[in-house]
């Protein structure tokens, strides 16, 4: 095979060398070797590198909780100060006294007068006080069922939410006042029936949180927001600042019938004692009582000296008298409310009875043993009167019943409830074509069948 001169083993070893070729290249892995490459560069021409995330600003924004957001839900009211509009919008109200010009003086100087005017004609009427007993619950349901609801008596008063109101105690005439959550406050004389009715003026820059006609001269009107207390005065046409603070007004009322001296709550839980006959806009008194929050005051209708304070899940009862800047305790506690109190008020005529809104969605009456020996407050029987009720605002007494009080509802269709002081439901105001919101926000009038109820869009509902 010309390898005679090689070695037997040299032989076996070329033999076993050729027949491996033989066999490896029966297995055609040549073939197999190029097909794989073939693949495998296919497969890396496909591969596509990973996207990179686009940026927030191109993303569509998420959905996200609207409690978290601090959003203000539709018909619910906030009990929070919202943020400000932008500064251009709603230029900053300067410190100090401010003229009563509404936001369209230019246009609208001679409707404006005429508002004004007849706010100054009916303070100086006095009201009747004949006939102002407490009704009795048949001839009151009959005034209840005679108040109605028309389109006339609907209108937009403020642009923001309602967040307090006030009404005239005039019996000739209906001028309410409402202030919404960017320090405006809105005046509609409801019995004119015209668009020149009303007008909104601008005395603060945060919103407007509590409101009252001067019991004594309701030619003024005091309204309270975050960092002003003021009074309009419509016989000088001007808005008087009072008092002035760095801290966060929530709500007052007044420690006298003279109205000169009042009792102010504070969202961080102090509250302060303001005379308005004290030159400059510092309180007399500013007072830690305790609390957490301060949502509400309120100063017994008979023995002044005595005010009921509530926030969180704290309702006490405070004497003025004996207030100072720390360690102030409370003369009684309404205890029983598992989560945050939104109001309590004492009853109109006695101040026997307390009403309270908690955000566990229940209403609690509260009723004191013996008037004479005020604010020893007991729970009836074991516990106060409990209403369990959809979400709703806050309730309030009216003046002229001093066992029913008011509130609006979240029940469809859109409601305002009167309801007894046991708990009983008396009466319902509604009307489907007409009332399609939550009034939160509710006053009523001292001596007339009258009800006005604010929605979170700034209008005004009058029964």
């Amino acid at each position: 095979d010309g390898h005679s001169h090689l070695s037997a083993y040299e032989r076996k070893r070329l033999k076993n060398i050729t027949e491996n070729a033989k066999f490896f290249a029966a297995l055609k892995l040549h073939e197999v070797s190029a097909r794989l490459n073939q693949i495998a560069t296919k497969r890396q021409a496909h591969v596509t590198k990973r996207p990179k995330p686009k940026k927030v600003e191109d993303e569509t924004a998420r959905r996200r909780s609207m409690r978290l957001l601090r959003v203000e839900p539709l018909d619910i009211p906030l009990l929070e100060t919202p943020a400000r509009p932008a500064a251009e919008e709603y230029p900053q109200v300067p410190a100090g006294p401010l003229p009563m010009v509404p936001e369209d003086q230019v246009e609208n100087s001679k409707w404006t007068e005429a508002l004004l005017s007849t706010w100054m004609k009916i303070s100086e009427l006095k009201a009747d006080d004949a006939d102002r007993g407490t009704p009795d619950m048949k001839r009151y349901r009959e005034s209840l069922s005679s108040m109605m609801l028309s389109e006339e008596n609907i209108r937009k008063v403020v642009k923001g939410r309602v967040c307090s109101m006030a009404i005239h105690p005039s019996e000739s005439t209906i001028l309410v006042a409402a202030g919404d959550k960017w320090g405006h406050i809105g005046l509609w004389n409801v019995s004119c029936r015209s668009e020149e009715g009303a007008h909104i003026f601008i005395p603060h820059n945060f919103q407007v949180n509590c409101m009252h006609f001067s019991p004594c001269n309701p030619a003024h009107l005091l309204s309270l927001s975050g960092d002003t207390l003021r009074c309009g005065d419509v016989t000088r046409a001007v808005f008087d600042e009072i008092c002035r603070t760095e801290e966060n007004f929530s709500s007052f009322d007044f420690l006298e019938e003279n109205a000169f001296t009042v009792i102010v709550g504070q969202w961080d839980g102090n509250v302060a004692v303001v005379d308005r006959r004290t030159p400059g806009t510092s309180s007399e008194l500013f007072a830690d009582i305790g609390f957490r929050r301060t949502r509400t005051v309120h100063v017994h209708p008979v023995n002044k000296q005595y005010f009921l304070a509530a926030g969180s899940m704290d309702v006490c009862v405070f004497d003025v008298r004996y207030l100072k800047a720390k360690g102030n305790k409370p003369v009684s506690s309404l205890t029983g409310h598992t989560k945050s109190v939104a109001s309590a008020y004492f009853s109109p005529v006695t101040g026997s009875r307390v009403v309270t809104v908690c955000a566990d969605d229940k209403l609690r009456i509260f009723s004191s043993k013996n008037i004479q020996v005020l604010l020893i407050f007991k729970k009836q029987p074991n516990k106060p009167h409990e209403t369990s009720q959809p979400k709703h605002g806050w309730a309030i007494w009216d003046p002229k019943q001093e066992h029913c009080f008011v509130v609006g509802s979240m029940a469809q269709p859109r409601q305002i409830q009167v309801f007894q002081d046991t708990g009983k439901l008396l009466h319902t105001f509604c009307n489907v074509e007409c009332l399609s919101s939550v009034c939160s926000i509710n006053v009523v009038h001292p001596s007339q069948n009258i009800l006005v109820g604010g929605n979170s869009s700034g209008r005004l509902h009058v029964f």
